[in-house]
């Protein structure tokens, strides 16, 4: 047997092995180890990858077009999803993404989940992914748009999400309380739609959740959790944790390279064609030194830096 048929044969097992409800709405932690195979470093306990902090922290400077760039050259090229009403537009949202699923709701099935989910001595389905979150996260959820009666997070959930995080969200379907949501400072966020009803199962039996950092589908994008989630100018990428250091550290050579280009356009020493074209080798040799010259006054770290021109022949 091959061994994706035998992650497939395990996956199986596991999932018929398991009491239907809250437990099987989870994936467990060798399943998700299973589907990201390509995640080399820390884990959470639950298995979700850990892109490292200071990675992170660098992500919030990676433009639109660098992150996309990447990502398609890896064969990644779908991984934008756009349409969004924003909460803090002129913020950026980086962050390690929880994810949850949510269905049309039926009563035998919401039943069995929920009952699950009492057994457990947990309380609203809606809470039940929050409840995960920590300091990084960014809790990414397909509502499937849901709208009239659909909203499952207000500015109370909005708050607790905010406490566990430190971090916004990205939600495909319609919030309430978003004036509360507004007032949350740091709670940069991406969502479908505003409506001033909520849900109420089980009066009005229209959401139940299906599944707890599974794959997730937001607009045409198929997101994992631990993906790293970067929104800024109403879009959002969502990048895979083996990518996320090339996105990176890409993005910045970029942004030095544009720097040196431009202050040399400016200085009248190369031309538009020069700068636009492969650079020739005096160019490289230029770019090297102005590095060394401007090391201290850059955007990037000195470190990274450090670490471009170590493998420089120039």
């Amino acid at each position: 047997m091959s061994t994706f048929k035998k992650i497939l044969f395990a996956i199986a097992i596991f999932a018929f092995c398991k009491q239907a409800g809250a437990q099987q709405v989870q994936i467990s932690k060798e399943q998700l180890i299973a589907l990201t195979p390509l995640w080399k470093g820390e884990r959470f306990p639950d298995g979700r990858p850990k892109v490292p902090d200071d990675i992170m922290r660098r992500m919030k400077s990676v433009s639109v077009e660098e992150a996309w760039a990447v990502m398609k050259n890896a064969g990644y090229g779908y991984q934008v999803a756009e349409g969004w009403q924003v909460i803090n537009p002129d913020s950026v949202l980086v962050g390690r993404a929880v994810t949850a699923t949510f269905m049309p709701a039926r009563p035998d099935v919401w039943k069995a989940i929920d009952s699950a989910g009492k057994k457990e001595g947990r309380r609203g389905q809606n809470t039940w992914p929050v409840d995960l979150l920590v300091k990084g996260d960014v809790y990414v959820a397909d509502q499937f748009g849901a709208h009239r009666n659909g909203p499952t997070i207000g500015d109370n959930v909005g708050n607790a999400i905010y406490a566990k995080s430190g971090n916004g969200i990205v939600y495909d379907g319609a919030l309430r309380d978003v004036e509360g949501l507004k007032e949350i400072g740091g709670f940069t966020s991406y969502y479908t739609s505003y409506d001033p009803s909520y849900h109420n199962p089980p009066g009005d039996l229209n959401t139940m959740i299906v599944g707890i950092n599974q794959p997730t589908r937001i607009r045409t994008v198929t997101v994992m959790p631990g993906d790293v989630v970067l929104g800024k100018l109403g879009v959002v990428i969502f990048i895979p944790p083996h990518l996320a250091e090339k996105v990176v550290t890409t993005s910045e050579i970029v942004r030095l390279r544009d720097l040196f280009g431009h202050q040399r356009l400016r200085e009248g020493k190369y031309t538009a064609g020069q700068i636009d074209a492969r650079w020739s080798d005096d160019i490289e040799k230029d770019f090297s030194k102005w590095l060394n010259e401007h090391i201290n006054e850059l955007p990037v770290g000195k470190e990274q830096i450090q670490e471009f021109l170590k493998d420089r022949t120039w």
